[in-house]
């Protein structure tokens, strides 16, 4: 893993750094994306895209992107949607130093909300 460079901006250990992390991915990616074109065949493309740019962002480890086709709801004369927040679920894993932390954004009906948690913080296990 690349050195860190900004360690000494941060207040806390490793933990705190990872679990601030994956907030900030999460948040990002949902204000970043939300409004882009969509429908049930560029979905796909839109996934990889969100991906993309969340991979390039320091400390990610992984992120897994999925779009609910069944909600896309296109309109219009020109039959296209747009991505809003209850059709986007994203689960983004972020390391620093022994530290994995993942976090989740998905759209949760009974609230009405895109809500964004840790789902997990850690060493990772070996094997």
């Amino acid at each position: 893993m690349a050195r860190d460079h900004t360690r000494d901006y941060f207040a806390g250990t490793d933990r705190d750094r990872a679990a601030f992390e994956a907030g900030i991915k999460l948040g990002a990616l949902l204000h970043q994306f939300i409004g882009t074109p969509l429908t049930r065949g560029n979905a796909g493309t839109v996934e990889r895209a969100v991906e993309a740019s969340a991979r390039v962002q320091p400390l990610v480890e992984d992120v897994r992107v999925r779009i609910d086709r069944p909600r896309i709801r296109p309109r219009g004369p020109y039959r296209y949607a747009v991505l809003t927040e209850d059709v986007l679920h994203v689960e983004v894993t972020v390391r620093l130093g022994s530290v994995r932390a993942v976090g989740v954004l998905r759209y949760v009906p009974e609230l009405a909300y895109p809500l964004m948690y840790l789902k997990s913080i850690g060493t990772p296990t070996k094997g």
